[in-house]
C-alpha cells in the first residue's frame, strides 16, 4: 500500500488536530475542519488504509484514530512546517534575558525558565561543557596573609571567589609573578588541557612554586568542571499536569522519578551537541519512565563552537514544530548573552 500525497495531507491534518485537541480524530470532523475536497466516507476509507500501515491507532471501536509514533516520526522528518513565534512572544524571551548576567549558571536558570515559560513544556539545559571552555586570563590576588583570590576569565564566563592558600611569603610580586607565568601558558587553551600544559611547563628551577601551581590547578579544574547533576538544570516540571496525558497520579510519578536521572538526562543532552536539533519520541527515549514523552533539543553556540545544548520534554502529541521554534530562538538568545560575557559588556 503506498503512502501517497492525499494520504500524507490527511495523516498531516490528523496530526495537527490531536496536538491541538488531544481528542481522537473522526472521518466526520476532519472532513469539516479541513477543506479536502473529499467525502467523509472516502476519509474513512483512507484513515484504514493509515491504520493497517501503522501510522494511525484506534483504542475503542466507536472512537476516532490517534496518531501513532511512526505517524509523530513521519510527521516531524517530512511533514510539519516551523512557525514564526509573534512579536508579543519575541519580547517575552527578550524580557528573561533582559537582565544582566555575569555568572555562567545565572544565565543557564534565566533560559530554561525562558524555555519552559514560553513553551509550556518541561525544559532542560545543559551548562557550558568543561571540555569547550578555553581559559582566558587567569588572576591571583592577594586578600590576606598565606591566602589569594583566585579569578579565571573563560570564552564562557568568569569564575569568582575561588580562594586558596599560598604560601606565608608570597606577596603581590610572587602573585604577580605566577600570574603573569600561567597566563602565558593558559591563555587560550582548552581548560581540559591544563594538567598537561602544567606538566610541560613546570621546570626544575619552578620546583619552589610547584606545589602552588599544583593548588591552583586543582581549584581550576573544581571550577570549571562542575558535577553532572549540576550540569543539567530543570525548569517547569509542573508544566506537565497541565496536559490530560498526565492526569493520572501514576503516570505523573513516573514522569517525576525520571527527571531524578539526572545522569541519564546529562548523557542525553551531551550526545545532542552532535545534532543541531534532535527529535526524540516515545520508546527512542533512553528512560521508561519516559517511554511516552517526546524529547527535542537543539544546540548552542559561542562563535562557531558548540558549548551546549537545551531541551523540551513533553507528551508524545507535544507541538513539535512550535517547540523547535522556541529552541533556536531561545538558544540564539542565549548564544548572545554568552558571547556578551565572553566580550565583557
Amino acid at each position: 500500500m503506498k503512502l501517497d500525497e492525499r494520504k500524507m495531507k490527511l495523516l498531516k491534518a490528523i496530526v495537527d488536530d490531536y496536538i491541538d485537541t488531544a481528542a481522537p480524530v473522526a472521518s466526520r470532523a476532519l472532513s469539516r475542519r479541513h477543506d479536502f475536497g473529499l467525502s467523509s466516507a472516502t476519509i474513512r476509507n483512507e484513515m484504514s488504509d493509515l491504520e493497517e500501515m501503522g501510522y494511525l491507532e484506534q483504542r475503542h471501536t466507536s472512537s476516532g484514530r490517534i496518531p501513532s509514533e511512526k505517524a509523530y516520526r513521519l510527521y516531524v522528518d517530512s511533514l510539519m512546517c516551523l512557525p514564526k513565534l509573534s512579536a508579543r512572544e519575541i519580547a517575552a524571551m527578550r524580557g528573561y534575558f533582559r537582565e544582566r548576567m555575569d555568572e555562567i549558571e545565572d544565565v543557564v536558570h534565566q533560559t530554561a525558565k525562558a524555555l519552559s515559560g514560553l513553551s509550556d513544556y518541561t525544559a532542560m539545559v545543559l551548562a557550558p561543557q568543561y571540555r569547550k571552555i578555553t581559559v582566558r586570563h587567569v588572576q591571583l590576588v592577594p586578600v590576606g596573609v598565606g591566602r589569594a583570590l583566585l579569578v579565571v576569565v573563560t570564552d564562557a564566563g568568569v569564575v569568582k571567589d575561588a580562594l586558596l592558600h599560598v604560601p606565608e611569603d608570597f606577596g603581590l610580586a610572587e602573585l604577580e609573578g605566577i600570574s603573569h607565568r600561567l597566563n602565558e601558558w593558559f591563555s587560550n587553551q582548552p581548560a581540559s588541557a591544563i594538567q598537561d600544559v602544567l606538566d610541560s611547563h613546570v621546570q626544575d628551577e619552578m620546583s619552589r612554586y610547584r606545589s602552588t601551581f599544583e593548588k591552583i590547578m586543582e581549584t581550576i579544574d573544581l571550577s570549571l568542571r562542575p558535577s553532572e547533576q549540576k550540569d543539567v538544570v530543570l525548569d517547569g516540571a509542573s508544566n506537565m499536569f497541565n496536559y490530560p496525558e498526565y492526569k493520572n497520579p501514576e503516570k505523573a510519578k513516573s514522569f517525576l522519578m525520571a527527571l531524578e536521572h539526572k545522569e541519564i538526562l546529562y548523557k542525553l543532552l551531551s550526545d545532542a551537541t552532535k545534532m543541531e536539533v534532535c527529535i526524540s519520541i516515545g520508546a527512542e527515549n533512553p528512560l521508561d519512565e519516559i517511554k511516552d514523552c517526546s524529547i527535542v533539543t537543539a544546540t548552542y553556540r559561542v562563535g562557531s563552537t558548540t558549548y551546549g545544548s537545551i531541551g523540551l520534554i513533553g507528551p508524545t502529541r507535544m507541538n513539535y514544530a512550535r517547540a523547535v521554534a522556541v529552541l533556536n530562538h531561545v538558544g540564539k538568545s542565549l548564544s548572545e548573552v554568552l558571547k556578551g560575557i565572553n566580550q565583557g559588556e
